[in-house]
């Protein structure tokens, strides 16, 4: 079955969980996790989940965890804590946490932002991935970035991610 046949078969609506990585933002002033979760419910997916996390790994792999537990989403979507300073720990938690990594996604990332903000994107490590049965997707907590990723690859593909890491 080709890429075309496998987006026809993928659900349309899937449920997504939203976690914000960050010490300086509050749910209130989250813009990227409000923006993600403006998109994804205006594209039919259901978001189950939206919550605040600081930059420390055992936060963040216990609210992964309970997220996971809880609400089951088919999707989780991070942003922030994604970059080079040594408090952005997002990928460090959760890359050991994966069963399959995307590993296109990253790549695809840097060439999307390279066209956008020239050299300054070799500072994002921006990475999707698989934990248990959930796609796992690391952005930067950056609005600007959540929308070309959400605008260029996460919309048109989050229902396909979806449908492999559930089928079988």
């Amino acid at each position: 079955m080709g890429s075309h046949e496998h987006k026809i078969a993928a659900p349309k609506s899937v449920t997504v969980g939203i976690i914000t990585v960050s010490t300086t933002r509050s749910l209130e002033t989250d813009e990227s996790g409000h923006w993600i979760r403006a998109q994804a419910t205006a594209e039919g997916h259901t978001v189950v989940l939206h919550r605040l996390v600081t930059d420390k790994e055992t936060a963040i792999r216990k609210t992964v965890q309970t997220a996971l537990r809880e609400t089951a989403p088919q999707a989780l979507i991070l942003n922030g804590g994604t970059g080079i300073s040594p408090t952005d720990v997002t990928i460090e938690t959760l890359r050991p946490m994966f069963i399959k990594e995307m590993t296109a996604f990253g790549p695809l990332f840097a060439l999307l932002s390279h066209r956008q903000i020239g050299s300054a994107a070799v500072l994002s490590r921006a990475t999707a991935g698989v934990i248990e049965r959930t796609v796992v997707i690391c952005l930067p907590g950056s609005l600007n970035a959540c929308r070309m990723a959400w605008q260029e690859m996460i919309s048109s593909e989050l229902s396909h991610m979806v449908h492999h890491v559930r089928e079988g």
